[in-house]
C-alpha cells in the first residue's frame, strides 16, 4: 500500500511534535546510555502515539520514536504479531 503525501503547505504531525528543533542526537543515544532526557520530551506531546505508529510501521530499528525505545518497539511488534495470529486462527476455526 502506497502512503498518500501531504500537500506540502498541509501540516502533518511532525509539525506539532515536542522534538522539533531539539538536537536529534538527543533521541539516538549511544548504546547503554540514558534514554530518560529524550523520553521527556516525548512525555505530554500531543503526537506522541502518531509518532510510535509512524516508527512501528516503518520498522524504526534506532532511536526513541513516540517514548518508546528500540527494546520496547520490538515488544509492542511482537505482541501484536502474536494478536494478528490468534485472531487469524480464531477466524478460520469460527
Amino acid at each position: 500500500m502506497r502512503e498518500v503525501l501531504p500537500e506540502p503547505d498541509e501540516p502533518v504531525w511532525q509539525d506539532y511534535a515536542n522534538c522539533l528543533g531539539v538536537d536529534p542526537d538527543l533521541f539516538f543515544p549511544e548504546r547503554g546510555a540514558s534514554t530518560r532526557e529524550a523520553k521527556e520530551v516525548c512525555r505530554g506531546c500531543v503526537v506522541q502515539e502518531d509518532c510510535l505508529e509512524y516508527a512501528l510501521r516503518n520498522g524504526e530499528k534506532f532511536g526513541i520514536w513516540g517514548g518508546m525505545s528500540e527494546r520496547e518497539r520490538r515488544r509492542i511488534r511482537r505482541q501484536r504479531a502474536l494478536a494478528r495470529a490468534a485472531a487469524e486462527e480464531s477466524s478460520v476455526t469460527a
